[in-house]
C-alpha cells in the first residue's frame, strides 16, 4: 500500500483509529471524529446571510461523555508527522483539552499542555499511543484531584432525550465550575455573554453536584419571574417533583415544545415554606424586603442550602449594602455560584471581590466569532437639537405658561428635564422609516427611553406614525415598563417567537436585562447610557440567533451617542457594517457630556441595580412628590442633520473616515501591492473565495459597490479603490471577450452557453460561472438541460476548462 496515495480520511480509518482502539479507547463512547465545535461566524452581504466555516477537530477523545481529555489533528502522509500540531494546539486551547496529538499515519507527536512531563513534546510510534487511564492519571495529578474530588468531577451529565447536548464553551464552564467546587472553592463566578445559555449551564452544574451527593439542597435565585418560570419548565424540568418555586401560588406555564405544565409552589398562603423539596427557585424580591416580615428566606435555617446559584449577579447581589446581598450572607456556609454576562466593577460594587476571579469567561466577541451569537450593524443618527443644543429665547414660556430657565439644554436634559415633542416625533419617524424600508414592519423592536413618561410619549408618537397597523391591532405598539401592568401583561407575548404582537415596544429599563427576546431585530437607543454593564446588557437583547425565523443579525439605531461605548476597551463585541444610509457627507458624532454619576451608579431618578421601590408610585425610582418637574416646550422643531454607519478597524475601534478611505486602507493591509492582488486573484480557482476571505475578515465589499455603482466587478473595485487602477465595468469586460472571439473552436450550443454566461456576468456580476448549477437558471436553462449543456463541451472537465478560459479572458490583467 502506498501511504502517500491515501486521503486524510483513509489515514484516519486505516492507521489512527486502529491505533486508538489498540490503546484501549472505546470507539463508541470515547472517540469522536470530525467534531464541529463552532457554528461558523455569520457573514452578512447586503441582505444575504452566510455562515463562515465552522472549526472542526479531526478527533476528540473523552474520558467520559462531555469530559474531553485529548485532541488529534490528522494529515495525509504527504505531510510530516507533526504538521498538524499548531492547528491542534489552537483547537485544544479553545476546547480546554490538555493532551494534544498530531499524526500522518506513521506515528504521533504528543504535546502535553499540563507541563507535568519533563518533555513538552515527544514523538510516539503508532503502538505507543497512551491508554485512557494513563492520560486521566496525568490529568488527575495535574489538577490535584483527591479521590472524593475525582468522584464529583466524573459524575455524568444529564442526558437529554431530545438529543440536546452542551456546546463546547458550556462544557468548559460546567467542568471548570465542578472542578473548582470539588477542590474546595465555595465562591464561583462564571461570565458568559447574553444569549449563550447560562441557565442550561447552571442546570448541568447543579445536576452533577446533586447526583454526586455533593449537594442535597439547592437555591436558584433570579430577579425576573419569567427567568424562574422558564427555567422550571424547560432547562430545570428533569428535577421534576424534587423542585418547587418560592411562591404562594401555582402557575401554568407553556414549555418550549408547546405543552403546558403547572409550577409547584413551595410556600402556602400563610407564607410557610414546605421544606420537603430539594431544589428551590425564587425571586430575590419575593423572599426579602426592607421589613422583617418580608424576609421569607429566614424561614430556612442558615445551613439548609448546600448550593446557591445567583442568576444575573451583576444586578445588585454583589453590593455590600444590597438587600439581596443579605441573602447570600445569611447562607454564607453554602457554595455560591454567580452567573453574569457583565461582571460589575465600580468603586462601590465588585463581583470579583465577592466571588473571586471568574473560573471561566465566554465573551460577546467570542460568541459572534463562533457563530452562536448574532452580529449587528450600528446606524448613528444625529438630531439637530442634540448636536447644537437648545437655548430658549429670553422670557420664553413653556406649555403651561411658565418661564423656561435661560440656559443651554443638551442630550442629558432632553426628555429628563426638558421635553421637545418634535424631537420625539423625529425619532419615531426614523424608527418607522427603517421598518418600512426593510420590507418587514413586523420585526420585533425595542425602543429604550429615558424614563417611563418618555416611553409613554414615544409609544404615542410611534402609534401616530404606524396608524394603519395599529388600526389592525392596537397591540402593534405598546409600552412595557415597571409601572404599566397592561404592558407587563404582554411581556410574554413579546418574548414568544410565535406571537405576532406586540411588535414595537417602548421601555426604560425593564427590557435591558434578563429578558430573552429571541426574535428582536431592531434596538433603538434614545437615552444616554452611562454604564458599560447596562450597555452590554442592552446589546444582548438582540444577539440571539433564531434560525426558524431567519434572524441572523440585528440593527442598533443610536440617537444619543450611546455607541461611543464601542471605543471603550472594556467592550468586547465589535459590530459589523451591512447598511449605508444615503448620506454623502457623514458628520462626526457630537461630544456628549457624560452623566454626572459614577460608572454604573444609577441616576437619582432611576431604579438602580439592587434597589427596591418601597413608597410612592414607580417612575424609575422617584416618588411623585420627589419627581423633578419636566419642562414641555412646543413649536421648537427638530430634524435629522446626519446619519451614518460606523466602521470599526481591526482592533474594534470606530473610525470616522469615509467608507471609501476605510475600504482602501483595509484592502492595502490585505494585499501588499497590485501585483500581490493580481497573483491572488489569478491563483484562486473560484473568484468568490477571495471575496469570502475578505468578508470573513470583516470587509464585505457590497456597501462600497453600492456607493460607487453596481456596474463594477469586485476585481475592478479592488484594483481601483486600493491601487488607483482605471476600472472597467462588467459590460466592458464582457464586450472585450466577445471581440476576441476566443471561443470559435466550440460548437454552436457550447458557444451559446458561453455567450449566455458572459451576458449573465455583465448583468448580474456572477463570479462562480464555473459552477454547473448556473446552467439551471435563466437564460441558460432555455438552451437545454444541465447535462445536455455540459455534454456540449465533451463532459464536465471540458466545461470547466472552457469556463476557466472564459475567466482568464475576462481578467487578462491578472494573467
Amino acid at each position: 500500500m502506498d501511504k502517500r496515495a491515501l486521503s486524510e480520511r483513509d489515514i484516519c480509518s486505516k492507521f489512527i483509529t486502529p491505533a486508538l482502539e489498540q490503546a484501549g479507547w472505546d470507539k463508541m463512547l470515547q472517540i469522536r471524529e470530525e467534531v464541529s465545535f463552532t457554528r461558523g461566524r455569520i457573514i452578512v452581504r447586503g441582505k444575504m446571510v452566510a455562515r463562515g466555516q465552522a472549526k472542526r477537530a479531526d478527533y476528540v477523545l473523552y474520558y467520559k461523555p462531555n469530559i474531553p481529555i485529548a485532541l488529534i489533528e490528522a494529515k495525509d502522509n504527504n505531510h510530516s508527522i507533526g504538521d498538524g500540531m499548531q492547528q491542534a494546539l489552537g483547537y485544544a486551547e479553545t476546547l480546554d483539552v490538555p493532551f494534544v496529538f498530531s499524526s500522518n499515519g506513521d506515528g504521533f507527536v504528543f504535546h502535553d499542555r499540563t507541563g507535568t512531563n519533563t518533555e513538552r513534546e515527544q514523538t510516539l510510534t503508532l503502538d505507543e499511543f497512551p491508554p485512557p487511564d494513563d492520560l486521566w492519571a496525568r490529568y488527575r495529578a495535574w489538577k490535584g484531584l483527591t479521590p472524593d474530588a475525582e468522584r464529583i468531577v466524573l459524575q455524568d451529565y444529564h442526558q437529554d432525550s431530545s438529543g440536546k447536548t452542551p456546546r463546547y464553551y458550556q462544557i468548559n464552564a460546567i467542568n471548570k465550575a465542578i472542578e473548582a467546587i470539588a477542590q474546595g472553592r465555595d465562591r464561583i463566578l462564571l461570565v458568559m455573554a447574553t444569549g449563550t445559555g447560562k441557565t442550561y449551564t447552571a442546570f448541568q452544574i447543579i445536576w452533577r453536584l446533586w447526583k454526586a451527593g455533593q449537594t442535597k439542597r439547592v437555591l436558584f435565585l433570579a430577579d425576573r419571574n419569567v427567568l424562574v418560570d422558564q427555567a422550571m419548565v424547560n432547562d430545570f424540568r428533569p428535577f421534576g417533583a424534587a423542585m418547587a418555586k418560592l411562591s404562594t401560588r401555582a402557575r401554568t406555564i407553556e414549555r418550549e415544545d408547546g405543552t403546558q405544565t403547572e409550577l409547584t409552589a413551595g410556600v402556602d398562603r400563610q407564607r410557610r415554606i414546605d421544606t420537603a423539596y430539594e431544589v428551590y427557585l425564587g425571586l430575590y424580591q419575593a423572599i426579602t424586603g426592607p421589613e422583617e416580615r418580608q424576609k421569607l428566606y429566614r424561614e430556612f435555617s442558615p445551613e439548609f442550602f448546600d448550593l446557591i446559584v445567583i442568576d444575573e449577579c451583576h444586578r445588585g447581589s454583589a453590593a455590600e449594602d444590597s438587600a439581596w446581598r443579605e441573602i447570600l450572607e445569611y447562607f454564607s456556609g453554602a457554595t455560591q455560584i454567580g452567573l453574569t454576562a457583565t461582571p460589575k466593577e465600580t468603586k462601590y460594587i465588585s463581583n470579583i471581590e465577592y466571588f473571586g476571579k471568574p473560573v471561566y469567561t465566554y465573551s460577546l466577541k467570542q460568541g459572534i466569532r463562533d457563530g452562536f451569537l448574532a452580529p449587528y450593524k450600528v446606524v448613528k443618527v444625529h438630531i439637530d437639537r442634540d448636536v447644537e443644543g437648545y437655548r430658549p429665547e429670553r422670557g420664553q414660556l413653556d406649555r403651561y405658561g411658565e418661564e423656561i430657565e435661560d440656559r443651554i439644554y443638551n442630550t442629558k436634559d432632553f426628555d429628563r428635564t426638558l421635553v421637545i415633542d418634535d424631537r420625539t416625533k423625529v425619532v419615531a419617524q426614523k424608527v418607522t422609516a427603517f421598518l418600512r424600508e426593510s420590507g418587514d414592519r413586523f420585526q420585533k423592536t425595542i425602543v429604550f427611553c429615558v424614563d417611563q413618561e418618555h416611553a409613554a410619549r414615544m409609544r404615542q408618537a410611534l402609534i401616530n406614525e404606524n396608524a394603519d397597523l395599529v388600526a389592525e391591532n392596537s397591540r402593534y405598539v405598546m409600552r412595557i415598563t415597571g409601572g404599566d401592568p397592561e404592558g407587563q401583561a404582554q411581556l410574554d407575548n413579546f418574548i414568544d417567537p410565535e406571537s405576532t404582537y406586540p411588535v414595537i415596544v417602548t421601555t426604560s429599563r425593564l427590557l435591558s436585562t434578563g429578558v430573552d427576546v429571541q426574535t428582536c431585530r431592531l434596538i433603538a437607543l434614545d437615552r444616554e447610557i452611562g454604564s458599560m454593564t447596562e450597555f452590554k446588557q442592552i446589546v444582548g437583547r438582540g444577539t440571539r440567533v433564531h434560525e426558524d425565523t431567519d434572524k441572523y443579525y440585528f440593527t442598533l439605531i443610536d440617537f444619543r451617542g450611546a455607541t461611543s461605548h464601542f471605543a471603550d476597551p472594556d467592550f468586547d463585541g465589535e459590530p459589523v457594517q451591512i447598511y449605508e444610509p444615503k448620506d454623502n457627507e457623514p458628520v462626526a458624532p457630537p461630544d456628549v457630556e457624560p452623566p454626572p454619576q459614577h460608572d454604573g451608579e444609577p441616576s437619582p431618578y432611576e431604579i438602580g441595580p439592587g434597589e427596591q421601590l418601597v413608597a410612592g408610585h414607580p417612575d424609575d425610582g422617584a416618588s411623585v412628590r420627589d419627581k423633578p418637574k419636566k419642562v414641555y416646550v412646543d413649536g421648537v422643531g427638530a430634524s435629522i442633520v446626519a446619519e451614518r454607519v460606523e466602521y470599526l478597524d481591526e482592533h474594534g475601534k470606530p473610525v470616522t473616515e469615509s467608507l471609501r478611505d476605510f475600504t482602501k486602507r483595509a484592502l492595502k493591509k490585505r494585499f501588499a501591492s497590485l501585483d500581490d492582488f493580481l497573483r491572488r486573484w489569478s491563483a484562486a480557482e473560484r473568484k468568490r473565495a477571495v471575496l469570502d476571505e475578505l468578508a470573513a475578515e470583516g470587509l464585505p465589499l457590497d456597501p462600497i459597490i453600492d456607493e460607487l455603482g453596481d456596474g463594477l466587478d469586485p476585481f475592478d473595485l479592488i484594483c481601483h479603490i486600493a491601487f488607483d487602477a482605471k476600472p472597467l465595468t462588467r459590460r466592458e469586460r464582457a464586450e472585450n471577450v466577445r471581440k476576441q472571439d476566443v471561443f470559435a473552436r466550440y460548437g454552436e450550443q457550447a458557444r451559446a452557453v458561453l455567450d449566455a454566461l458572459l451576458t449573465k456576468y455583465a448583468d448580474e456580476g456572477v463570479l462562480d460561472i464555473d459552477d454547473p448549477r448556473v446552467l439551471s437558471v435563466p437564460p441558460l436553462n432555455d438552451l437545454g438541460t444541465p447535462v445536455q449543456l455540459v455534454n456540449a463541451f465533451g463532459g464536465r472537465s471540458g466545461f470547466e476548462r472552457a469556463v476557466h478560459e472564459l475567466q482568464a479572458a475576462l481578467y487578462p490583467d491578472a494573467a
